[in-house]
């Protein structure tokens, strides 16, 4: 009903907000993943199944995967997600390693990671057989008691599908991308920007067998700071790390229980502030590939990000 000069502007605010917010939603159901929505167990599955369904996200595939990252984060060998590259890939130490080649990576990551991720398990540990894919039930990523859960994840995302197709002969096309497609195209880029920047910093460290254990892992992580978009993440933005120290303190409580650890963490706790579109580009042009301490012999199994 607005006029078309204005439409053009209106409609991308209504993207750029409503996807922040789905992205909200988003977090709703990783939490409902971690138990931290309620202590009924069926409840939780329930409501972050529908949830997470609703915006193509499946759920019982990255609860599992999930699981896996919080149990090894930041371990080169087991942790399911942001595996860094290492010097001896070429296309990211060579071919990419230049501005033109950080901003296609950058785009890359924003309009295609979130698909990707979850159909090829991009971004994910390397697998030495199988077919790795988060809609997958006979995935390595899960073990036998769990592919029933992955086939009904298939079933909830693909009626999702189904709806949004049935709606789009009735509205149209144009009228869906409007309202829903455009909103999850930014959700998806929320969602890259969120969990890149959390694991992905100069200052990140991480680890092979010989020097990995659980708690160096949860502190290899960083709070950021979204601004007015902390709202409508929950502020999961700026508590990450309490998040991989306690992961199934409800969102509503984590802000205090940052509070309250940030003290005994001191220097352990990490927080930047950098604007956030001013962060993603230097940590993606700066963070391209790790390789081990090469200041201090005896730490070969910590590894640091080069450029």
């Amino acid at each position: 009903m607005l006029p078309k000069p204005l439409a053009y502007v209106a409609w991308p605010v209504y993207w750029f907000f409503q996807g922040a917010y789905l992205m909200g939603l988003w977090v709703i159901g990783h939490e409902c993943g971690h138990h931290g929505f309620s202590e009924y167990p069926w409840l939780n599955d329930t409501i972050g199944f529908i949830v997470h369904s609703l915006i193509l996200t499946p759920y019982f595939g990255f609860k599992y995967s999930h699981r896996t990252h919080h149990a090894n984060t930041n371990s080169i060998e087991y942790d399911e997600v942001w595996i860094p590259k290492r010097k001896a890939d070429k296309l990211y130490s060579e071919i990419l390693n230049n501005p033109t080649g950080a901003f296609v990576v950058f785009v890359f990551k924003i309009v295609l990671g979130f698909p990707l991720y979850f159909v090829f398990n991009l971004y994910g540990r390397k697998y030495d057989k199988g077919i790795t894919s988060h809609f997958y039930p006979y995935s390595p990523i899960f073990n036998d008691s769990e592919r029933f859960q992955i086939f009904l994840t298939d079933l909830g995302v693909f009626a999702t599908c189904y709806a949004i197709y049935k709606v789009a002969l009735i509205k149209g096309v144009q009228w869906v991308m409007n309202l829903y497609g455009m909103p999850i195209l930014f959700m998806s880029g929320f969602f890259i920007l969120l969990t890149y920047l959390h694991h992905t910093h100069p200052s990140i460290p991480h680890y092979d067998s010989t020097e990995w254990d659980w708690l160096r892992g949860a502190l290899a992580t960083v709070d950021r700071n979204f601004g007015i978009l902390n709202h409508a993440f929950h502020d999961v933005t700026r508590t990450h790390t309490v998040h991989h120290l306690f992961p199934t303190i409800p969102h509503y409580h984590t802000f205090e229980a940052r509070e309250a650890v940030k003290p005994i963490l001191g220097e352990y706790y990490k927080y930047d502030d950098t604007p956030i579109l001013e962060a993603v580009w230097r940590e993606t042009k700066d963070c391209i590939f790790i390789e081990p301490d090469e200041v201090n012999e005896q730490k070969k199994g910590i590894y640091w990000f080069y450029k």
